[in-house]
């Protein structure tokens, strides 16, 4: 669309205006082409006709939609132009109070004039890792894009800041370069960056002055390099010095003052320290006074001396340097109150009794009589002489103030020096970042020598940001694949030609510097012979003596007197030789001959711009044009070698007015430094840049339907912008923006608005309408209803008589009667046809319906078989690949075992050759005794009878020995051939186990592959499967119950009976054929027991036909004859029916056992299921028991009758009740009977339910097979499922939570083998129990007396752990160090790790050994430290706190301490310490804890901070509903990562649950997680309320409406998992009112004062901030106004709290750690062997 075209009614312009720069007006009249003038309507009411030409139509420039007005990017405004960037920077700066505006690459600074607290620690780190364009313009953000940049590019950076006097360059310097100090700390004792900082003071107080724009003016440029190391630490600075203005030492124009160091060291005149300065008031001195006031409101000169004077001892200059340079300062302060008086024609003279003379030369150790010679002489060398000649007064204080302002300038470049020295620290430079503070364009009445140097200065700078900016809209353009085309800006290298090219201004004034007699006028003239011609110089007509240059700002005239004088910079060099003659050393060393040499810089590092100044006999010396040409030609080289930003300082007002906007001097320097050019090189091509998704929810509304229904967003954006604007040329394509041409923007939100209005007025037409029709409709009928009355009241008048009304009355009936019997044949015709169609549709419709359903089934059954056969195929493959992976793992565990069983068999063999020689040994004792028998045969004749008697019992004994020894050889034979068979056995096996193994080992890894791919499908099945025996289990449950209460009415019954007996045993006591009758009735029991013996066994035939049929191929046939006991001699008893329940439920049992080692991966996940089932048996036996009870109740029964018979048999008076006992007899005999026929009924109820339960039991196995279906169509959703979760997930959770679940089954199936292993080892031990069975009895051969062994007494622990004290340290590696939070052990028992050392504490306070205990509680916590320190992970973390917790928690509850035993045990407090307080360690332990808990949280906000903001802020939660509005360039930034991860709320809603899982998982207290809920919750809050108060596009009413949807996400997650009293909804309730203060209404009094009442959270300095940064996102919504925001100030004057604007995110509630027993008993635990403390001992 064309620009011309936009020229339409309603839309507004901006006209010329002599006041305002520029005014705005509306048009009231379409403009066409052709016409002649433009009809417009201005602010104040007035009509306005603007001319336009209409060859050539001229038209003011469009204002841009009030959407777009107060953006943070002026190039994102639709119109780029002059009056547009003027009212952006005043809509933000005025109403809103912002004072940094983007414009592109540049940063724009306005000066407050007003302290801002937007400056603080708490912005620093809010800014820190932002890209730029995320949050508010700020120095901060140029100050991380720079240090973000330099850091991921490894590029030099450079800040450049430019503006005029008073415009605040020096303040936005400084905080840049404190930025840099606070983000990137140097972490050595140097404190480098608190140097760096210290060096402004100082070079303010020498080089800053008040001048008539600016209290604190920089009079020399300064560019200062930040130096950092590889880790981007600050290791150093640099500075350079640019054109000091040092005719300010001499001369001060009204209202100004000098440098402040005069100012401050004459405040402090009175100081001991300056007593021997002999100082006096500022006032008092003549260098000092020509401005007129000394003083500055609201600076102390005092106390800015102390902070000087600190910040030199801070950089290391010592007491003794800083004496030389106020010596110094103070000789320049009485130089120039010396008087030189005029003694006749052109001589002068100095008083040699001048106080002030005398002070300079005692302070500089100068000859006074040489000083006052050489002041008021000159010499002059001629060819054959030398002739000193007088000088008139004029000359010597020429010569005197020149004096000072070489002193001066050379004492600056000192103390630059030494402070570079100082700023210099050990280590290798790897990059820098460069600041420039330098002076902006100037132009005053009078332009001199400084301001043409600071102008060329500004027109280098300007031509390379020219460049740097079309090369930055070069690259943009190619990045975007956008056709290139070259655009014309403006190009200022004529002016630095004309400046400093050969025949220049600068290489002319050098020239006429070399003669002597050169003259301003003369050089003059020499500019108007050479450059006369040239189109950017020119010569004023009213004046001789200027000259005027058309710089790229402006023009200005420059006057030619004093360019020479100040160009040559001379002193005598008879003063020279005077000052290089003093004995002040300090002094002595500026005047030395210094030879120039570049060999001694590094780098970058250079000094001073200014070189020191050559004698003046030296004609060829450098000229200062000259020197600052060079400086300034090396300043550019660094600038072009790094990557610049800009900021540019504007001055508000002259006045030095706060938020005071005088649109006249801010447009002019706009023009001056480079804004306008921007906005114009941007308007040029394609200025307004949309991203495709912001485009799409922006413009949405102005799609069609089937261009929304689009998938392909790019598309549909392609497709609705070529329908909405013809000309193609208006716009371009990029790869991830649409590049629009100026306007279009604003034409595009043109049809939004009026799309809008039309569908506002669409919905207000239909409103409107309605309303009135039903207020019509009401008037209407209440107006018939009135003319109803009035008219019949009015017949009935005229008209009513008896007949008429009788009449009347009989039609009326007859029309009823007639009207009812019409209506009764309409509507039985309708109820005819209505039933004929519903027969007829309803018939069809369930013929289709029947039709579909048996399609359906159909298809349900083909899926079934083939999703059964599929399944099985599936199990059976996974079934022999996991068959095979434990295969493979058995096997590698019996080679291990294997190994160790033939290191025992070894040793069994060293045991056996040990019996060998000791049985050797028992034959050689066997032999001595033999001969010592022949020798008592020898020697005892006498008593051969009694000899021969012991001979053969010793020969009986021996032969028994001889016996026993051969038995022992054979057995040790049977041994070694059982060894020897076991061993060669064990041989082939284990090589038939690595034959396997080596086939088996080239399939374990694919095999283990396909397994953990497997794992989680087999896991789902299993779940469902374990949900399914649950529902069984529930069922078995309810029938014991059933069985349960059958039991108990057969006990009901038994009771009736014994109640019968009891009755019997009063009435039979006399009745002598008892015995016969109870015979009987034993008779008609033993016959009912035969005929239920015989159910009993039909009813376990078939039980065991069930069995058989259920367990038929699952087990062997002798197993199952094991279920039913078949013990045919057994009489019937009421226990046959339940062993044959039992049998069934043994039967189910091994159906079960079957199916579980079918899923031997996952019995850890059954064991709740086996003990359910054990309980179930538990109670089985306990009803058994019941039974078992009431036969033996019943025995007793029949015992005491038989008792009472016997005695009732030798009672005969008793004889007379026969008859009678016999009529009970017979009621006995009928209530038998009625027994046994309930007990058959009851019998055969029992079958019918064991049938019952078979019939379930057999169409249970039919039921498998569905449910497996079931369970395949399941899984295989489920791996859908899975799948897409998967590719969600992008950091691969489920694989490592797959991974964590195969080791852990792995490890059970390794505990599992260990089991089998042991059995093994069981067995060996078996055999070494027997080889000591032998040896003991061999012993016992010689020692019978002592074979008696004690049996082994039953143990009892006490909860102690011994270990030896050289194990401390292994125990300390193993349960603290090496302990990983996701060991099998762990997840049983979280706090394990805690009752372990406890149990080990307890032992050594046990033995009362205080070393071993303060040992062991000192190496507890330096290894919980440890641990925490080297794993600062979450994981460890948390787990170390809680098991910290719970030790705290043991030292207290066992303490003793009787505040801490309310809630023990008996045995728990019977186990408490004994010998020692730990009050201290639980102090220190206590400690740990809270440092534990405070990485934790750190841990926790370093993963939640980067989902914050995304989330709470950036996504839209409420469809439907976006916030998006026009951005800019900058929100591009150089720095920002190409691919970065979209968080959402459900973003933050996950970590939190992930992190409350794991603390809940670790056994965390609840209170513990509470307060970390709460901290977090804080976090949440602090940082996305300190975002909306640094981003002012958040601040608006739909981003208010996404923020409490947000919250409201939050609260509910506190409800789901139960923590709505950790307060954490509370930390949130500034960003709630922050959130509801964007949303209501904003300008009543009553709505200011029902803000001031709500938001109690909020401070005043925040409420105003978000009130002045509301935004609308359309034009329906209305700013702020000023007047509304100074109501709301008011009511708010009397708040008294913190006044900060950002919430502290650092802020840390105070941890508390209250006391919880524990219930677990120590003495109940026990040290698993995977754990490896085999050390420990249990005492």
């Amino acid at each position: 669309m064309a620009l011309s075209e936009l020229y339409t009614k309603y839309n507004r312009v901006w006209i010329l205006d002599e006041e305002h720069v520029w005014k705005s007006a509306e048009i009231t009249k379409d403009f066409h082409s052709g016409d002649n003038v433009l009809q417009l309507l201005l602010e104040d009411g007035t009509v306005h006709l603007y001319p336009v030409d209409p060859s050539k139509p001229n038209l003011p420039p469009l204002r841009n939609p009030d959407i777009l007005v107060g953006e943070n990017d002026l190039t994102a405004l639709s119109y780029l132009h002059e009056p547009a960037v003027l009212h952006n920077l005043k809509v933000r700066f005025v109403e809103s109070r912002i004072i940094y505006t983007y414009c592109g690459i540049i940063l724009v600074a306005v000066n407050p004039y007003k302290q801002l607290p937007i400056y603080g620690d708490a912005i620093i780190h809010a800014y820190s890792g932002q890209n730029m364009g995320d949050m508010d313009p700020h120095i901060f953000a140029v100050a991380e894009e720079a240090y973000k940049q330099m850091a991921r590019n490894h590029k030099n950076q450079s800040i450049i800041v430019s503006g005029e006097s008073g415009a605040g360059k020096t303040v936005s310097a400084r905080y840049a370069m404190r930025y840099f100090a606070v983000v990137s700390k140097s972490g050595s004792d140097t404190r480098v960056e608190d140097k760096v900082l210290a060096s402004n003071p100082i070079t303010e107080a020498i080089g800053n002055a008040k001048t008539t724009r600016n209290d604190n003016s920089s009079r020399f440029g300064k560019y200062t390099e930040i130096s950092f190391d590889r880790r981007y630490r600050i290791i150093g600075a640099n500075m350079r010095t640019y054109l000091l203005e040092k005719s300010r030492v001499v001369f001060q124009a009204e209202n100004e003052r000098n440098y402040h160091i005069f100012y401050q060291m004459c405040s402090c005149a009175d100081s001991a320290e300056f007593k021997t300065l002999r100082l006096l008031s500022a006032d008092e001195f003549r260098y000092t006074s020509m401005g007129g006031d000394v003083t500055i409101e609201g600076v102390d000169d005092k106390k800015d001396m102390e902070e000087t004077r600190r910040t030199f001892s801070l950089l290391g200059l010592k007491e003794d340097f800083q004496s030389d340079v106020f010596k110094v300062i103070a000789a320049i302060l009485h130089l120039g109150n010396v008087e030189i008086r005029s003694s006749g024609d052109d001589r002068s003279s100095a008083p040699s009794n001048d106080p002030h003379l005398a002070a300079f030369c005692d302070l500089l150790s100068v000859s006074p009589s040489e000083l006052v010679r050489w002041l008021c002489h000159r010499r002059i060398v001629l060819v054959s002489e030398t002739v000193v000649k007088p000088v008139p007064k004029e000359r010597a204080m020429a010569a005197r103030d020149a004096l000072a302002k070489q002193i001066y300038a050379h004492l600056f470049d000192c103390i630059i020096t030494r402070i570079n020295t100082a700023l210099q620290v050990p280590g290798k430079q790897h990059a820098f970042i460069g600041v420039l503070d330098i002076y902006g364009f100037e132009t005053f009445d009078i332009n001199s020598f400084e301001q043409f140097c600071i102008n060329y200065a500004n027109e280098k700078l300007q031509q390379q940001f020219n460049l740097h900016v079309f090369k930055l809209e070069q690259e943009e353009y190619m990045k975007e694949d956008i056709p290139w085309t070259l655009i014309d800006f403006y190009d200022n290298q004529p002016v630095i030609d004309l400046i400093e090219a050969k025949m220049g201004i600068l290489d002319l004034l050098d020239e006429e510097c070399l003669f002597p007699q050169g003259t301003d006028q003369s050089w003059l003239q020499k500019l108007y012979n050479y450059l006369e011609a040239n189109p950017l110089f020119e010569k004023p007509r009213l004046s001789n003596e200027a000259f005027v240059i058309q710089h790229f700002a402006d023009k200005v005239e420059y006057q030619c007197r004093g360019f020479l004088e100040k160009n040559r910079d001379a002193l005598y060099e008879e003063l020279v030789d005077t000052m290089r003659a003093s004995k002040f050393p300090f002094l002595a060393n500026f005047f030395q001959e210094e030879e120039q040499s570049s060999a001694n810089s590094k780098g970058v590092r250079v000094k001073a711009a200014r070189p020191p100044v050559k004698p003046a006999n030296k004609q060829l010396r450098t000229s200062v044009g000259n020197k600052f040409c060079s400086s300034l030609s090396l300043l550019m080289e660094t600038l072009n070698a790094t990557t610049p930003h800009y900021v540019r300082c504007i001055k508000p007002n002259d006045e030095k007015l706060p938020f005071e906007y005088d649109s006249g001097r801010v447009v002019q320097q706009l023009r001056a430094c480079g804004v306008l050019e921007t906005i114009r090189i941007s308007a040029q091509s394609y200025p307004s840049r949309w991203t495709y998704i912001e485009f799409y929810s922006r413009y949405s509304i102005l799609m069609s339907h089937l261009e929304a229904d689009l998938t392909d967003k790019k598309e549909t954006c392609k497709n609705v912008l070529q329908r909405l604007i013809q000309d193609s040329n208006q716009y371009k394509f990029g790869r991830t923006k649409i590049f629009f041409r100026a306007g279009q923007v604003a034409y595009l939100e043109k049809l939004r608005l009026d799309r809008l209005r039309g569908a506002c007025v669409t919905i207000q037409k239909h409103v409107r309408g309605w309303s009135h029709r039903r207020k019509y409709l009401r008037i209407r009928e209440a107006a018939i209803i009135l003319q109803q009355y009035i008219r019949g009241k009015r017949t009935i008048r005229k008209t009513v008589t008896a007949e008429i009304l009788k009449q009347g009355w009989a039609v009326v009936v007859i029309q009823r009667h007639w009207r009812g019997y019409r209506t009764r044949q309409v509507y039985q015709i309708l109820r005819l046809a209505s039933i004929t169609i519903q027969a007829f549709t309803r018939g069809w419709m369930a013929r289709k319906r029947y039709k579909k359903m048996m399609e359906e089934h159909k298809v349900v059954v083909l899926q079934k078989y083939a999703k059964a056969w599929l399944a099985r195929r599936r199990f059976q493959t996974m079934r022999r690949l996991v068959l095979n992976v434990q295969l493979s793992y058995r096997v590698q565990q019996l080679r291990k075992k294997n190994e160790e069983q033939n290191k025992e068999n070894r040793g069994l063999m060293e045991r056996l050759t040990s019996l060998a020689s000791t049985h050797s040994q028992t034959m050689d004792r066997v032999r001595s005794q033999e001969a010592q028998l022949e020798k008592i045969t020898n020697l005892k004749a006498s008593a051969e009878e009694r000899e021969r008697k012991a001979r053969e019992e010793a020969n009986l004994t021996i032969n028994q020995l001889q016996k026993q020894i051969e038995a022992l050889k054979l057995e040790k034979e049977n041994m070694e051939k059982k060894l020897e068979a076991s061993i060669k056995e064990t041989k082939e096996s284990f090589d038939q186990v690595k034959m396997s193994l080596q086939e088996e080992k080239e399939n374990e890894v694919r095999l283990r592959k396909i397994a953990e791919n497997n794992i989680e499908i087999q896991r789902y099945d299993n779940e469902k499967e374990l949900e399914t025996l649950k529902e069984e289990i529930k069922r078995l449950k309810e029938e014991r119950v059933s069985l349960k209460r059958k039991m108990e009415e057969g006990a009901q019954v038994s009771s009736d009976l014994q109640e019968q007996v009891l009755q019997l045993t009063k009435h039979v006591k006399v009745i002598p054929e008892l015995r016969r009758d109870m015979n009987n009735l034993q008779n008609q029991r033993d016959n009912l027991d035969r005929r239920m013996k015989e159910q009993s066994e039909q009813t376990r035939a078939k039980t065991k036909e069930i069995i058989r049929q259920l367990l038929g191929g699952v087990v062997e046939e002798e197993k199952i004859g094991g279920f039913i006991p078949d013990d045919s001699e057994k009489i019937y008893e009421p226990d046959d029916l339940h062993e044959a329940f039992e049998g069934l439920q043994k039967a189910t049992r091994l159906m079960e056992s079957h199916q579980r080692e079918q899923k031997e991966m996952y019995e850890s996940q059954l064991e709740g299921l086996s003990l359910k089932v054990d309980h179930l048996q538990n109670e089985n036996s306990k009803l058994q028991n019941l039974f078992q009870e009431k036969s033996n109740i019943n025995e007793d029964i029949r015992q005491e009758v038989s008792r009472l018979s016997s005695e009732n048999s030798v009672i005969p008076e008793l004889k007379l009740q026969v008859s009678e006992l016999q009529r009970q007899k017979q009621e006995l005999d009928v209530v038998v009977k009625e027994q046994s026929c309930e007990l058959a009924e009851k019998n055969n109820e029992i079958s019918t339910i064991l049938h019952k339960k078979i019939a379930e039991e057999s169409t249970q196995r039919r039921h498998f097979e569905e449910r497996a279906k079931e369970l395949d169509e399941t899984r295989e959703q489920l791996q859908g499922r899975i799948e897409e979760l998967e590719e969600e997930n992008e950091h691969l959770k489920r694989q490592q939570l797959m991974e964590g679940e195969v080791k852990r089954k792995l490890r059970e199936e390794a505990s599992q083998l260990t089991a089998e292993n042991m059995d093994l080892e069981e067995q060996l031990d078996q055999k070494e129990r027997c080889i000591k069975k032998l040896h003991k009895q061999i012993k016992s051969l010689k020692h019978s007396q002592r074979a008696k062994q004690n049996p082994a007494l039953p143990k009892e622990y006490l909860g102690m752990l011994e270990y030896r004290r050289e194990d401390e340290a292994r125990l300390i590696q193993t349960i603290i160090i090496d302990l990983k939070p996701k060991g099998v052990v762990v997840n049983v028992i979280p706090t394990l790790p805690a009752f372990l050392l406890f149990m080990c504490v307890r032992h050594a306070d046990y033995l009362n050994d205080d070393n071993k205990l303060k040992s062991l509680m000192n190496s507890i916590i330096q290894g919980i430290k440890k641990v925490t320190a080297a794993y600062k992970e979450f994981e460890s973390l948390s787990f170390w706190l809680s098991n910290t917790y719970q030790l705290l928690n043991c030292l207290k509850q066992y303490s003793g301490e009787e505040e801490f035993q309310k809630q023990s045990t008996a045995r728990q407090k019977k186990n408490c310490l004994q010998n020692f307080d730990l009050s201290e360690h639980r102090q220190i332990l206590s400690d740990v804890a809270i440092q534990i808990y405070h990485q934790l949280i750190s841990v926790m906000q370093k993963t939640l901070m980067p989902t914050i903001v995304p989330g709470m802020l950036e996504h839209e939660s409420l469809q439907g509903i976006s916030s998006m509005k026009p951005t800019g360039f900058r929100k591009r930034s150089n720095s920002m990562y190409k691919d970065s991860e979209k968080y959402t709320i459900s973003s933050i809603l996950q970590q939190l649950s992930v992190f409350h899982s794991a603390m809940s998982h670790h056994g965390m207290e609840q209170s513990l997680i509470k307060q970390v809920v709460k901290q977090l919750f804080f976090l949440v809050g602090a940082t996305t309320f300190n975002h909306i108060m640094l981003c002012k596009d958040m601040c608006s009413c739909r981003k208010g409406m996404q923020i409490r949807c947000n919250i409201s996400y939050l609260e509910e997650w506190l409800k789901e998992n139960e923590l709505q009293s950790s307060g954490g909804i509370d930390t949130l309730r500034p960003l709630a009112q922050a959130a509801w203060l964007l949303q209501v209404n904003k300008s009543t009094d009553e709505d200011a004062q029902e803000i001031a009442e709500n938001c109690t959270e909020l401070n005043p300095d925040q409420i105003v901030k978000i009130l002045n940064s509301y935004t609308p996102i359309d034009d329906f919504e209305k700013r702020v106004t000023s007047s509304f925001v100074r109501k709301v100030q008011s009511l708010l004057q009397e708040y008294e709290g913190s006044t900060q604007l950002m919430l502290d995110t650092d802020y840390r509630f105070q941890v508390t750690f209250p006391f919880c027993a524990s219930s677990t008993a120590l003495e109940s635990l026990q040290v698993p062997s995977s754990l490896r403390l085999d050390f420990l001992t249990r005492i």
